[in-house]
């Protein structure tokens, strides 16, 4: 079985953790693709930091920090201190001493010509991905950035995503997300093959405005969605309402959509077959779109919790398949 699947941080890579492990057990012989949203990518230091990819990373590779979704297990911040000292800025960013290896080579990499893609198969190499058969790719080689424009007594004004996420916790109301250089990206090396190629393409509970709607802006992804013969399904990010982890909400205030498991699944109602939702939203209906409820709260408690999920996700899948 060939797997694609649109990925942003955390509750992306968490699922996926599990999807994979339901697939060791059932399908072992079975491909997943992840396309990784670089949207949220920034510079820092000196340094190409690229947080989703990152994550995906380390939580696929069995290097993340668990308790906090992201980041490395067993880290340090002597570094980070030290540039403190020196004054040194932005320090709403924590980059930890580990996690600073990877941003290190990453940029030394791309500064010696290698594309993203190459960059992120040697990464995925050392955490062992594809030996699991697992393929990590970023949505673009183009340098993209996404930028919030808050509004302000002075007026408007636009931080980076990041500034907004991180410091600012997004509880300054974004006017709306500009993405830096979107305009001017071409899909990766691989992307729309594997969106083609797929048997089944998911969607799992990432960010559906800065993380899966910044890779669908990536000129022919939506398309190739669109024109998939493989069963597109997506899990809700959302429980009564209210995003399981980060502020999903302010972003979908953003742009106009109602924060429910029928608002998010709307934005991908072009493409989108199947919708795994909590037992709280079974009530929920999306014109075109079959609705399961998991037996289960949609909380990746573990990862034997997030491959429950992916179950009811695939074999939704099945039952939509065209």
């Amino acid at each position: 079985m060939r797997i694609t699947a649109l990925a942003g941080g955390v509750g992306g890579a968490r699922f996926l953790r599990g999807l994979k492990a339901h697939l060791d057990v059932v399908a072992p012989e079975s491909e997943l693709t992840i396309i990784a949203n670089t949207g949220d990518d920034i510079s820092l230091f000196g340094l190409r930091v690229c947080p989703d990819i990152d994550t995906l990373l380390y939580t696929l590779g069995g290097g993340i920090n668990e308790e906090q979704g992201w980041g490395r297990a067993d880290e340090s911040t002597r570094v980070q201190g030290e540039l403190a000292a020196y004054g040194a800025v932005p320090q709403w960013f924590t980059l930890g001493d580990l996690d600073l290896g990877t941003h290190i080579v990453r940029s030394q990499w791309l500064a010696q010509g290698q594309t993203a893609s190459e960059v992120t198969s040697r990464l995925a190499a050392r955490w062992g991905l594809p030996d699991r058969g697992i393929h990590l790719v970023p949505m673009t080689d183009t340098p993209v950035e996404t930028h919030v424009v808050l509004d302000s007594d002075e007026g408007q004004r636009a931080v980076h995503f990041q500034e907004w996420w991180v410091r600012l916790r997004a509880e300054v109301p974004a006017s709306r997300f500009v993405v830096a250089g979107l305009d001017r990206a071409t899909a990766a090396p691989g992307v729309l093959e594997a969106l083609r190629s797929a048997d089944v393409i998911v969607l799992p509970p990432s960010n559906p405005v800065v993380s899966i709607g910044i890779i669908l802006g990536v000129p022919g992804v939506r398309d190739a969605l669109r024109g998939s013969q493989a069963p597109v399904v997506g899990v809700s990010p959302l429980i009564s309402g209210r995003p399981v982890r980060g502020h999903a909400d302010a972003c979908l205030s953003a742009i106009g959509v109602e924060c429910t498991a029928a608002g998010v699944a709307s934005l991908y109602a072009d493409f989108l077959d199947g919708w795994l939702v909590d037992p709280a939203d079974a009530g929920v209906r999306v014109r075109g779109v079959e609705t399961a409820v998991h037996p289960e709260a949609l909380l990746m408690t573990d990862v034997d919790a997030a491959s429950r999920m992916a179950e009811s996700l695939l074999a939704l899948a099945e039952r939509v398949r065209r």
